[in-house]
Protein backbone atom coordinates (compact mmCIF):
# COMPACT_ATOMS: atom_id res chain seq x y z
CA UNK A 1 0.00 0.00 0.00
CA UNK A 2 1.89 3.19 -0.93
CA UNK A 3 1.03 6.34 1.68
CA UNK A 4 0.61 9.85 0.85
CA UNK A 5 3.78 11.97 0.63
CA UNK A 6 3.71 13.57 4.26
CA UNK A 7 3.16 17.15 4.20
CA UNK A 8 6.19 18.96 6.19
CA UNK A 9 4.41 20.36 9.10
CA UNK A 10 3.07 16.83 9.98
CA UNK A 11 6.86 15.50 9.04
CA UNK A 12 8.42 18.19 11.41
CA UNK A 13 5.60 17.44 14.40
CA UNK A 14 6.88 13.71 14.22
CA UNK A 15 10.59 14.61 13.89
CA UNK A 16 10.33 16.90 17.20
CA UNK A 17 8.61 13.68 19.01
CA UNK A 18 11.24 11.12 17.36
CA UNK A 19 13.72 11.91 20.32
CA UNK A 20 11.76 12.75 23.34
CA UNK A 21 7.91 13.38 24.49
CA UNK A 22 6.88 16.45 24.29
CA UNK A 23 3.80 18.75 25.04
CA UNK A 24 2.17 21.30 22.20
CA UNK A 25 4.23 24.54 23.34
CA UNK A 26 7.23 22.32 23.36
CA UNK A 27 7.01 20.46 19.98
CA UNK A 28 6.19 23.95 18.64
CA UNK A 29 9.36 25.51 20.06
CA UNK A 30 11.47 22.46 18.48
CA UNK A 31 9.40 22.32 15.22
CA UNK A 32 10.92 26.57 14.99
CA UNK A 33 14.19 25.20 15.92
CA UNK A 34 15.00 22.70 13.65
CA UNK A 35 13.62 24.72 11.11
CA UNK A 36 15.69 27.97 11.79
CA UNK A 37 12.31 29.77 12.69
CA UNK A 38 11.15 28.79 8.80
CA UNK A 39 8.15 26.72 9.77
CA UNK A 40 6.11 28.16 12.87
CA UNK A 41 2.98 26.23 13.81
CA UNK A 42 -0.13 28.16 14.56
CA UNK A 43 -1.54 27.10 17.68
CA UNK A 44 -4.93 25.93 16.01
CA UNK A 45 -2.90 23.88 13.21
CA UNK A 46 -0.79 22.19 15.95
CA UNK A 47 -3.48 20.71 18.21
CA UNK A 48 -5.38 20.07 15.09
CA UNK A 49 -2.72 18.00 13.91
CA UNK A 50 -1.77 16.13 17.06
CA UNK A 51 -5.54 15.46 17.05
CA UNK A 52 -5.10 14.03 13.34
CA UNK A 53 -1.67 12.21 14.37
CA UNK A 54 -3.88 10.60 17.25
CA UNK A 55 -6.86 9.06 15.32
CA UNK A 56 -3.85 8.05 13.03
CA UNK A 57 -2.17 6.07 15.56
CA UNK A 58 1.12 8.21 14.75
CA UNK A 59 1.59 9.26 17.76
CA UNK A 60 0.06 8.54 21.93
CA UNK A 61 -0.28 10.34 24.69
CA UNK A 62 2.75 9.25 27.14
CA UNK A 63 0.86 11.25 30.19
CA UNK A 64 -1.10 14.42 31.53
CA UNK A 65 -0.02 16.46 33.90
CA UNK A 66 -1.51 19.46 35.80
CA UNK A 67 0.54 22.40 35.15
CA UNK A 68 -0.74 26.12 36.63
CA UNK A 69 -4.09 24.64 37.33
CA UNK A 70 -4.16 23.36 33.72
CA UNK A 71 -4.36 20.17 31.92
CA UNK A 72 -1.10 19.35 29.84
CA UNK A 73 -1.09 16.20 27.44
CA UNK A 74 2.62 14.84 27.03
CA UNK A 75 2.78 13.41 23.46
CA UNK A 76 5.36 10.62 22.15
CA UNK A 77 5.75 9.07 18.66
CA UNK A 78 4.07 5.21 18.62
CA UNK A 79 5.28 2.60 16.90
CA UNK A 80 3.52 2.75 13.87
CA UNK A 81 4.76 6.78 13.81
CA UNK A 82 8.32 5.73 13.92
CA UNK A 83 7.93 3.36 11.44
CA UNK A 84 6.15 6.02 9.24
CA UNK A 85 8.73 8.66 10.20
CA UNK A 86 11.77 6.24 8.93
CA UNK A 87 9.55 5.44 5.37
CA UNK A 88 9.76 9.27 5.16
CA UNK A 89 12.81 9.53 5.87
CA UNK A 90 14.10 6.98 3.24
CA UNK A 91 11.88 8.46 0.94
CA UNK A 92 13.12 12.14 0.83
CA UNK A 93 17.21 10.74 1.51
CA UNK A 94 16.58 8.93 -1.99
CA UNK A 95 14.70 12.33 -3.31
CA UNK A 96 18.00 14.34 -2.34
CA UNK A 97 21.03 11.84 -3.76
CA UNK A 98 19.26 11.77 -7.24
CA UNK A 99 18.96 15.73 -7.21
CA UNK A 100 22.15 15.90 -6.35
CA UNK A 101 23.57 12.42 -8.71
CA UNK A 102 21.75 14.93 -11.45
CA UNK A 103 23.54 18.19 -10.37
CA UNK A 104 26.54 16.92 -10.73
CA UNK A 105 26.25 15.50 -14.27
CA UNK A 106 24.61 17.94 -15.67
CA UNK A 107 26.24 20.91 -17.34
CA UNK A 108 25.94 24.24 -15.77
CA UNK A 109 23.83 26.56 -18.46
CA UNK A 110 26.31 29.13 -20.54
CA UNK A 111 26.38 32.35 -18.96
CA UNK A 112 24.68 35.10 -21.36
CA UNK A 113 26.64 38.06 -22.65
Amino acid sequence: MSERVMQEPTLMVLTALADAPRHGYAIAQEVKAMTGGRVALRTGALYGALDRLLADGLIDIDREEIVDGRARRIFTLSPAGRERLAVEAERLAAAAKEATRRLSVAKPPAASA
